[in-house]
């Protein structure tokens, strides 16, 4: 069937790290004032679906006409297989690009509704996002291929992701959320890394330019430890400063991250890499659904 196909193309396994810059600033505002709007956590958890199947596809399809994925470990992309022309793919990504504006607008239209200005800066941001998601591997000069995944990501799931969606939430900023960006954009950026690290010898036969490629595995498992040793920092503080012991199990997930560590820098994992990469993923999503379960419960 066609649609397994396309179910493949969504990558779904991605979807739980996209969610978590969600749910982590969602936890925030129960953290400092009690209540959420369900419409708002809801329209913002569907753009982000749209957007991050818009990105899996378009990753898709530009790899595919670069030939990057010829000879790619890991899970096997639609496009490059034959099993989704590259037509097929450019309407998806049409598509998924106007879905992803319609709700987009739609939600920003609801928090803001006559506040011109605010309204003009989220609709930027969701264009920035759609041509980023796009860009990553399509185009003459996609910054996948030039070493720029790592920021984008930084600037998307972390800074955009928790104080961009507190923002809507809220209509306020607070300061927890910088350290809520660190954690959901440090744990996203050690993600790519590891996927990267993976695809090491493929993306360097492509000449695909990643941070990885650039800095060879042993120092890009030093920055990856690095990251992760950021990320654990700044959750243990937004836990600190919540004043509430109650969130203190939302760290238990973190133990995992700890583990994935000492296994990286013990062992040579490029055979299970891919499996490290759900371990990570789901690590920080895990920390994400606590706290927003305790937030929850306490508010």
């Amino acid at each position: 069937m066609k649609f397994k196909y396309w179910i493949k193309a969504a990558r779904l396994r991605t979807l739980p790290l996209a969610f978590s810059c969600i749910l982590l600033s969602a936890s925030l505002v129960l953290i400092n004032q009690g209540n959420l709007s369900l419409k708002i956590l809801l329209l913002t958890l569907t753009t982000t679906l749209l957007l991050q199947i818009l990105s899996n596809f378009a990753n898709d399809y530009g790899d595919a006409i670069k030939n990057a994925d010829k000879n790619r470990i890991g899970e096997q992309r639609m496009v490059q297989s034959g099993k989704i022309s590259k037509y097929q793919m450019k309407i998806a990504i049409v598509i998924f690009s106007i879905l992803s504006l319609i709700i987009g607008f739609y939600l920003v239209f609801n928090v803001f509704q006559d506040e011109i200005f605010k309204i003009l800066i989220f609709i930027s941001l969701g264009v920035s996002a759609i041509v980023a998601a796009i860009k990553y591997t399509v185009g003459k000069s996609p910054y996948g291929y030039n070493a720029f995944g790592d920021l984008s990501v930084f600037i998307f799931f972390g800074i955009v992701g928790v104080i961009g969606s507190y923002y809507l939430f809220t209509k306020n900023f607070h300061w927890l959320t910088i350290p809520g960006a660190l954690f959901t954009g440090f744990m996203s950026c050690g993600v790519l890394n590891l996927n990267n690290m993976r695809d090491y010898e493929n993306d360097k036969k492509n000449n695909k330019l990643t941070l990885v490629v650039k800095m060879g595995i042993d120092k890009s498992k030093i920055y990856h430890i690095t990251l992760l040793v950021f990320s654990i920092i700044s959750f243990i503080s937004i836990v600190i400063f919540t004043n509430a012991y109650e969130y203190i199990f939302s760290i238990a997930p973190l133990f995992f991250i700890i583990r994935h560590m000492y296994l990286l820098n013990k062992h040579h994992l490029n055979n299970t890499l891919d499996s490290q990469l759900k371990t990570v993923a789901l690590s920080c999503f895990c920390c994400s659904v606590l706290s927003l379960i305790i937030g929850l419960i306490i508010s």
